[in-house]
């Protein structure tokens, strides 16, 4: 298979070398097993023949035309936190080759994949219209606002829709390229995720800070607010709207819109958050941890925990 890595001034260093290492290190390995699959032929491709990362270093590149007979686009994800800059940056001028790059593979039918913010450039390209896909979990309600036709579960690590490829926060460029050997060979994917002792990880879910996700909404900022105060308590919807100066209906609007959930779900997320927090810095027992979180029976709590972490309140302990 001709893989196709895209290199472009402020790349994430990490993501490049990630995906780049990964797909190697699946190649040194192949002859491990009674049958190998084919090997990987990675180029790492650029617009010009030298391009610098996010961290300034420079990596040298063939030209974008070598992407023509590829079986796989890789585009790792921009160097930029920020979501106003990330935002302008793949819609702006300096990105508009990359843009081109991607929509043009698309038209060629040519699988694509991407990670973190990288999928801000898919998503910018037309790419993922109508189809699934994932980014970064605390990216996601600016995801969410600005691509309203991509069906976005950030809570996934890895989604493929179509040809297409997304996975989630910065480091998901293992699991991206992960998921790619494992299209070819499952046994190669689990051998060489040992050898780099990379876990399975399936979902963000367990990563997701919730009162991150809210700061992007003032409403839902507060609303976050008023529900940590009172999370030992059960708490009423309507009571929270009120508090916030709105009515309910707009902040169950406002929620869906911008975090893609209910705000009785965000509760629930607040709530094992606080629980998890507990389980792991105190001693206390899991009744008076459930209490702490709202729940009257230690089993709601251990049910709720199981089902968002996908891990037991002992491990959460441990």
């Amino acid at each position: 298979m001709n893989v196709a890595v895209l290199a472009y001034d402020g790349v994430f260093d990490s993501g490049l070398a990630s995906l780049l290492d990964v797909l190697a290190g699946a190649n040194a390995m192949r002859d491990e097993l009674p049958e190998p699959p084919p090997a990987w032929n990675v180029t790492t491709i650029g617009f010009r023949r030298r391009v610098r990362t996010g961290a300034g270093h420079v990596v040298e590149t063939v030209p974008v035309d070598a992407a023509e007979d590829a079986d796989l686009l890789l585009v790792p994800a921009l160097a930029e936190r920020r979501p106003d800059a990330l935002i302008a940056y793949v819609s702006g001028p300096d990105s508009a080759p990359l843009r081109r790059l991607v929509a043009t593979a698309r038209e060629r039918r040519t699988p694509i994949g991407s990670a973190c913010s990288g999928t801000f450039l898919l998503a910018e390209s037309g790419v993922l219209e109508g189809l699934r896909a994932t980014t970064s979990w605390w990216l996601a309600p600016y995801f969410r606002t600005r691509y309203p036709a991509v069906t976005l579960d950030e809570t996934r690590m890895v989604t493929t829709s179509d040809g297409v490829t997304t996975a989630g926060a910065a480091f998901a460029h293992v699991d991206l390229a992960l998921a790619i050997v494992r299209t070819t060979s499952p046994a190669l994917a689990d051998l060489v995720a040992r050898y780099l002792v990379v876990d399975e990880r399936p979902s963000q879910a367990s990563y997701t800070i919730a009162a991150a996700l809210a700061q992007s909404d003032p409403m839902l900022a507060a609303f976050e607010r008023w529900a940590r105060i009172h999370l030992d308590q059960p708490i009423s919807i309507a009571d929270a709207a009120r508090a916030v100066g709105v009515s309910e209906r707009t902040l169950q609007r406002a929620m869906r819109r911008t975090l893609g959930t209910s705000p009785v779900r965000f509760v629930q997320d607040l709530r094992v958050e606080r629980a998890s927090h507990l389980l792991r810095t105190t001693d206390l027992p899991l009744e008076a941890v459930a209490r702490k979180v709202g729940y009257e029976h230690a089993n709601t709590l251990r049910v709720l925990l199981r089902e968002r972490t996908g891990t037991t309140t002992g491990a959460l302990r441990r």
